[in-house]
């Protein structure tokens, strides 16, 4: 791929080995840095009466009920699984992004590429999630009861003896899905499209912008219901899901905490683009973008 004039690649298997290792920092820092923010989003979604006055006063009654360290409640659990997640979400984002470039061809490529953001997205996601969900359990569940364990070193065997792998690591598996792969489709071709727009605009390379913390909410608020579920069905596992979602209702599964997340996302979609690009940078490797047969690269 290439006739534009930018080099990339060359696509061997060490490039995508260096993909999944920016990913893996970039997704494991960002998210381990936001887990006080992610502590009172868990609160407000599971105790809403309690966590009912917005985002900085949940700050302030946790810390006032708790300390200050509770904030940084399932830190361990939420650095390494989203490391795991980064390492096959971001990785298989560039792998599958690739192949399907190199067997459609450069136009045809192009001409399908918001397609390919969407399907490579999925496709990794649904991966990443596999390594992701039983780390994802097992914070919700130290949020949920910090009395459960002192950490993820604690909770992760205490877990399986109580209610074994499947159900204590994967009860959550369905809304944790639905919660990440519209997310992730979301994320990749908004930042692929903005990034298009701004290139257009003021005449710089999509691949050396900086992402924009604005391009988190579209994810943010399409992945919202789920990532409630998520919390409740994970921290309540007896109960269906499909009775939390009735019991809840539409209107409370879209906004409960529905304010952090987007500050949340929005801090992490733009940390992660810049992370990822600092780190390719970093390793040598010239990122794959898509090729405008017309002219001009993206």
């Amino acid at each position: 791929m290439g006739g534009d004039g930018h080099k990339q690649g060359p696509f061997t298997p060490m490039y995508f080995v260096k993909g999944a290792l920016a990913g893996g920092i970039c997704c494991g820092v960002t998210h381990g840095a936001m887990t006080p923010v992610d502590v009172v989003k868990t609160r407000i979604q599971l105790e809403p009466t309690v966590y009912n006055k917005g985002m900085v006063s949940g700050f302030r009654q946790i810390i006032a009920a708790e300390g200050a360290g509770a904030l940084l409640t399932g830190f361990g659990p939420t650095a390494i699984g989203y490391f795991v997640q980064g390492w096959f979400k971001f990785g298989g984002v560039e792998l599958f992004k690739v192949q399907a470039s190199q067997y459609l061809g450069d136009t045809a490529a192009w001409n399908n590429r918001v397609a390919i953001y969407l399907g490579a997205a999925a496709g990794a996601e649904f991966i990443a999630d596999i390594f992701l969900c039983p780390l994802e359990a097992t914070r919700i569940r130290l949020v949920s009861d910090p009395k459960f364990a002192s950490g993820l070193a604690e909770a992760f065997p205490k877990i399986i003896k109580q209610d074994g792998i499947i159900k204590g690591f994967y009860s959550g598996f369905g809304p944790i899905l639905f919660k990440q792969i519209p997310y992730t489709m979301a994320k990749f071709a908004v930042q692929g499209i903005a990034a298009e727009q701004i290139y257009t605009a003021i005449g710089k390379k999509s691949k050396d912008l900086s992402a924009n913390a604005n391009l988190g909410l579209p994810p943010a608020i399409i992945s919202h219901p789920a990532d409630t579920l998520l919390s409740m069905v994970t921290a309540s596992i007896s109960s269906r899901l499909i009775n939390l979602a009735r019991e809840t209702g539409f209107k409370r599964l879209c906004l409960n905490g529905l304010g952090p997340r987007c500050v949340m996302i929005g801090v992490l979609t733009a940390g992660q683009f810049a992370l990822f690009d600092t780190v390719m940078a970093a390793t040598g490797a010239q990122k794959f973008h898509f090729v405008d047969p017309a002219g001009g690269d993206h």
